[in-house]
Order: structure tokens, then C-alpha cells, then sequence
């Protein structure tokens, strides 16, 4: 279970007024409207990335991209065999364990 941390947020009159129409439940709703916001702006700066890379990112593509791609299998079968895995599971505190057969 993730912990929480109590904070004081500050928010006009309106926006209060606003959340109450929609959730008995600031706390959540401002958690998820914060949650959203995060996740929209860590896309934003992946777009910036990708948009603007570094020059010495950006060179390094041009030149091997190709030369990678070129190593790729050329079907979907070749990517991966579900029979040459092994079925796990997570367990919360032990992490992925195999499943017995």
C-alpha cells in the first residue's frame, strides 16, 4: 500500500465548490487531478526530447539506426516463443514468482 503524506493546499472558493459537484472526496480527486498532471507533463518533456534532441543523441541515430535495424527479425513469430517462457506471478513483498506447473 503506498503511503501518504498530509498537505495543505490552498484552492479558490469556485474550484472547491467545483470538486464537491463531482467527489464527496477532495482528497482523491485532487490526488488523481495531480496524478493526471504529472503523467501529462512527463509525455510533454518526452515530446520536447524527442523534438529537440541532444546533438550528439541525434547524430548517434542517423548514423546506427539503420545498422540496428537491420539486425531486427523480419517476422512477429521470431520475436518471442510463448513456449520458451515461464509463467509467474507477482506477489506483493516477494516479487515475481515462478507458478508451479
Amino acid at each position: 500500500m503506498a503511503t501518504t503524506e498530509r498537505v495543505t493546499v490552498t484552492l479558490p472558493l469556485e474550484l472547491v465548490q467545483g470538486i464537491d459537484q463531482f467527489e464527496h472526496n477532495r482528497s482523491r480527486f485532487v490526488a488523481e487531478a495531480v496524478e493526471n498532471e504529472l503523467v501529462r507533463r512527463k509525455r510533454q518533456g518526452l515530446l520536447n526530447s524527442l523534438q529537440n534532441p541532444h546533438p550528439d543523441v541525434a547524430q548517434l541515430v542517423d548514423e546506427n539506426l539503420a545498422d540496428w535495424n537491420a539486425t531486427l527479425p523480419t517476422g512477429d513469430d521470431d520475436l518471442l516463443s510463448p513456449s520458451a517462457g515461464k509463467s509467474v506471478r507477482w506477489i506483493e513483498g516477494q516479487g515475481w514468482v515462478e507458478e508451479s506447473a
